[in-house]
C-alpha cells in the first residue's frame, strides 16, 4: 500500500512497507519512444490509403515545441489527435487522423516506406522517421492533407531511436547493429557528427537545452552520455545498476532491454524501462523487469545499491512437490507489473510513468515519484485478449510495442506489434485514488504479412504468458528481435524433493533454488536471426536432432518444473510455428555490400590456410559451421559457476560474428581480439600468426 502527502515544501512523501521515500516532484518530456527491427526496399516514400477512402490529416499549428521530442513507435502531433505509427513489419506508417475517435480501419491510412521504420517524431507540418535498412532519417511534410517525403539522409545501417531538440535544429539518431549515434542538422538535412558508441544503442532523449543527450542499450546496463551536441560531440559511458533494491547484497546486476526512456521536463530524473537480470524475488529465475532512475545533474541511480536483507527473498522454486498429475506452471507471484519493456511515457499532470510490457500485454501506470516505480504501481490495465485456446498468445493486441499520450493526457494510444492492433485506453482520471481505467478499444490496422502459420510462431515468440512456451520470460526477452541479450546465464540442474531432477536457466547464482547444490553452467545466449537455417542438429552438444527439437527443450529450461501435464504434441506444435517465425519472420541485421580491404582479404587467407584450420570447422559454404561437436580443451572456470562436465562443444557459426560479443560458451572473450588472443590453439591454430596476421583474421571475421 502507497501512502502519499504532500509537504510544505512541495516534496511527496511516500511509505511503501516499512521503507520512506522522498523524492522532489518530477515533470514531463515531449513525445512517443519505442522498438523495432531491419529490411529494406524502395525508393521515395509513397502515399497509399490501406482502405478506400483516405482520411484527409490536417497539419498541427505552427507552435515551438515545448520540449524536445523523443521517438517511438508511436507519435502523435502536439496540439492534436493525428497519430502516426511506424508499422516495421509492413514498412509503413500508419496515419488516423483523430485516434481519439478511430473505431474502424477504414479511419487509418498508410504510407509505404523504403524499408523498416523503427521510430518516429511528429510536430507542426513535419514527421521524421528512422529506416533500419537502408540507414535513413526520412522527412515528410504534410501537403493538402497527406504526407510527402521531402528529404532524407543516409545514415549508418540499421538507423532506430530518434530525439528531435527543443529548438527543432537537430535531431539525434542511434544505429543499433553499427552502434552509432548520428546527429542531423534539421536545416540542412545533413549529418553533422557521427560517434561510435557501445552495443546496440536503442532509444535516446535530449535534454531541454539541446546539448546532453542519454541513451539506452539493449545489451547491458550502463547508458551512454553525449555532451556538447551542437559543437564537438562526446560520448561516456554512465552506470546505472539495474533494479538496486532486488539486487543481491552489494551486487550491481546487468541489465537487457533497454528500448527506452523518458527524461523530466526539468532535466531531473531520466526513467529507464529495461530487464535487471538476477533480481531478486519470491520466485525469481530470470530477474524482472524494472524502471531504473538516475539523476542525470548529480550523476546517480536515485535508488541506493541494496546492502542486507531488505525487499528481497531466496527463491523457494524447488520446495514445490511434483507429481505425474502437476500441471506446469509459472512462478507463484509476478516480480514486477510487466514484462519485457518496450516503451515509457510521463504523464506529467499525474506524476505518473506509462510503460508497456510486450511479455504479459499490459499498459502499467506507476509512480513517477517513487524511489522505485514498480514498487508504486497506480494501474494495471490488461490489452492481451482472445487468447490462442490451442496454442496461446493473445490474438488480440498481443505484444504492444508503442505508447503516446492524448494532448489532455486522458488517453494513451497503443500499437501491439505481434497482432497489429491499434488500441485506444482511456486512463484513470485519479490514478493515485484507485480510480478504474476504462476498457480498451481495439482496431486491427493490418494483417499478418507472412500468414497465419508464421503469425502463430510470431505471436508465441514474444509472449510470457503461455505456460507450456515459457515461466514468465517469451522467446524476446532473451533474444530481442532475434539477436541476443549479451548475458551468460546460469544452466543449473538440482534435485527436487520428489526424487525427480531439474534444469533450468537462472539469472544468477542466488536465483538458483535453496535446496540446489549447484552453481550452475555458464551458457551465454545465441543470437537467432539469419543463423537457423541449417535444418541441424542445434544446442550447445549438438544434442537436438532439428531447431524445433532445441526449441521444444528449451521450453524445458525456460519454466519451473517439466510438462507431465501436458501431452507431446502440445510442446511439438508450439516448437514448430516458433521455428517457422524464427526463420521467416525474424530479419537478419544489415549487411555492407562493398568491397573488401587488402587486410580483410588477407585475414580471409589465413582463415582458409591449412595452418590456421579455421576453415575446417567453420566451413564457408555451410555458414562458416560443421554442426558437429568436438571435445575441447576446458576454459578455466568462472567464478560463480561450475566446472563443465561435457567438454564436446558444437561448433557455432560465424555469421555476424562481429555483433554479438560476448564470446565462448561461457562469455569470456569480451571481443573478437581477446578470444585469438586467449585461443591457445584451442580451436584450429592460431598461437603461430604474426600481430599483423592476427589483425587481418580479427578483420575478416568482422565482414562475415
Amino acid at each position: 500500500m502507497i501512502r502519499r502527502e504532500r509537504s510544505v515544501n512541495g516534496l511527496v512523501r511516500f511509505s511503501l512497507g516499512s521503507a520512506l521515500v522522498i523524492a522532489a516532484a518530477a515533470a514531463a518530456c515531449g513525445d512517443p519512444a519505442g522498438p523495432a527491427p531491419q529490411p529494406s526496399g524502395s525508393a521515395q516514400a509513397s502515399a497509399s490509403a490501406a482502405s478506400s477512402g483516405q482520411p484527409a490529416v490536417v497539419a498541427a499549428p505552427q507552435k515551438a515545441l515545448s520540449t524536445p521530442l523523443t521517438g517511438g513507435v508511436v507519435a502523435r502531433f502536439p496540439l492534436t489527435e493525428t497519430v502516426v505509427i511506424a508499422d516495421e513489419d509492413h514498412r509503413a506508417l500508419r496515419i488516423v487522423a483523430d485516434a481519439g475517435k478511430a473505431g474502424s480501419p477504414n479511419d487509418f491510412s498508410s504510407i509505404e516506406l523504403p524499408g523498416a521504420p523503427a521510430q518516429v517524431v511528429a510536430w507542426g507540418d513535419t514527421v521524421l522517421v528512422t529506416i533500419r535498412d537502408p540507414g535513413l532519417l526520412l522527412r515528410m511534410r504534410l501537403v493538402e492533407g497527406k504526407l510527402t517525403e521531402v528529404a532524407r539522409v543516409t545514415l549508418p545501417a540499421d538507423a532506430w531511436g530518434l530525439a528531435v531538440s527543443k529548438d527543432e535544429k537537430r535531431a539525434l539518431v542511434t544505429s543499433a547493429w553499427t552502434h552509432k549515434a548520428t546527429v542531423v542538422d534539421l536545416s540542412t538535412m545533413k549529418a553533422a557528427a557521427s560517434i561510435d558508441v557501445e552495443r546496440e544503442p536503442r532509444g535516446v532523449t535530449l535534454s531541454s537545452d539541446g546539448e546532453t543527450a542519454f541513451i539506452t542499450h539493449l545489451v547491458g546496463s550502463k547508458l551512454t552520455k553525449l555532451s556538447s551536441i551542437s559543437s564537438s560531440p562526446t560520448a561516456e559511458r554512465i552506470v546505472l545498476g539495474a533494479s538496486p533494491l532486488r539486487a543481491p547484497s552489494g551486487k550491481t546486476l546487468d541489465a537487457s532491454l533497454g528500448y527506452a526512456l523518458a527524461l523530466s521536463a526539468d532535466d531531473s530524473r531520466l526513467f529507464v524501462a529495461r530487464h535487471a537480470l538476477g533480481a531478486m524475488g519470491r520466485e525469481a529465475w530470470f530477474g524482472a523487469s524494472t524502471v531504473d532512475v538516475l539523476r542525470p545533474k548529480a550523476g546517480d541511480t536515485l535508488a541506493p545499491v541494496h546492502v542486507g536483507n531488505g525487499m528481497i527473498y531466496k527463491s523457494s522454486v524447488a520446495k514445490e512437490i511434483e507429481t505425474p498429475d502437476t500441471k506446469a506452471g509459472l512462478p507463484a507471484e509476478p516480480l514486477t507489473p510487466f514484462t519485457q519493456p518496450r516503451d515509457v511515457r510521463l504523464r506529467p499532470k499525474h506524476s505518473s510513468l506509462l510503460v508497456v510490457g510486450e511479455g504479459d500485454n499490459v499498459l502499467v501506470e506507476l509512480d513517477a515519484l517513487a524511489l522505485d516505480p514498480t514498487l508504486g504501481v497506480l494501474s494495471t490495465i490488461p490489452l492481451g485478449k482472445d487468447s490462442d485456446p490451442h496454442l496461446g498468445g493473445a490474438k488480440t493486441c498481443g505484444a504492444p510495442s508503442g505508447v503516446a499520450l492524448s494532448e489532455d493526457e486522458s488517453t494513451a494510444y497503443v500499437f501491439c506489434r505481434s497482432t497489429y492492433d491499434f488500441a485506444r485506453v482511456t486512463l484513470s482520471p485519479d490514478p493515485g485514488a484507485g480510480a478504474p481505467a476504462g476498457e480498451p478499444v481495439f482496431v486491427r490496422v493490418a494483417d499478418d504479412p507472412l500468414g497465419e502459420e508464421v503469425a502463430k510462431g510470431r505471436r508465441l515468440f514474444y509472449d510470457a504468458t503461455d505456460k507450456i512456451t515459457s515461466g514468465g520470460l517469451a522467446c524476446a526477452g532473451c533474444h530481442p528481435e532475434g539477436r541476443d541479450d549479451g548475458f551468460v546465464w546460469h544452466e543449473a540442474s538440482f534435485d527436487t524433493p520428489d526424487g525427480g531432477t531439474r534444469s533450468n536457466f537462472v539469472g544468477s547464482y542466488e536465483n538458483v533454488p535453496d535446496l540446489a547444490k549447484t552453481k550452475g553452467f555458464p551458457r551465454r545466449t545465441p543470437m537467432l536471426a539469419g543463423r537457423v537455417r541449417a535444418n541441424g542438429p542445434y544446442g550447445w552438444h549438438a544434442e537436438n536432432e532439428t531447431l524445433a527439437d532445441r526449441i521444444g527443450a528449451g521450453m524445458g529450461l525456460h519454466r519451473w518444473g517439466g510438462i507431465p501435464h501436458h501431452a507431446p504434441e502440445n510442446v511439438n506444435a508450439r516448437a514448430g510455428h516458433v521455428a517457422e517465425f524464427i526463420r521467416k519472420g525474424l530479419v537478419p541485421p544489415p549487411r555492407e555490400e562493398r568491397a573488401p580491404t587488402p587486410e580483410e582479404e588477407r585475414g580471409k587467407v589465413v582463415f582458409e590456410s591449412k595452418e590456421a584450420a579455421c576453415s575446417v570447422c567453420h566451413r564457408p559454404d555451410t555458414d562458416f559451421t560443421d554442426r558437429t561437436a568436438y571435445p575441447l580443451k576446458a576454459l578455466p572456470t568462472r567464478k560463480e559457476f561450475d566446472d563443465e562436465t561435457k567438454q564436446a562443444f558444437k561448433t557455432p557459426s560465424l555469421l555476424f560474428v562481429s555483433g554479438r560479443a560476448p564470446y565462448f560458451h561461457d562469455g569470456s572473450a569480451s571481443s573478437l581480439e581477446r578470444l585469438i588472443d586467449q585461443n591457445q590453439d584451442r580451436m584450429g591454430k592460431t598461437s603461430h600468426l604474426s600481430p599483423p596476421d592476427r589483425a587481418a583474421l580479427i578483420a575478416y571475421l568482422k565482414t562475415l
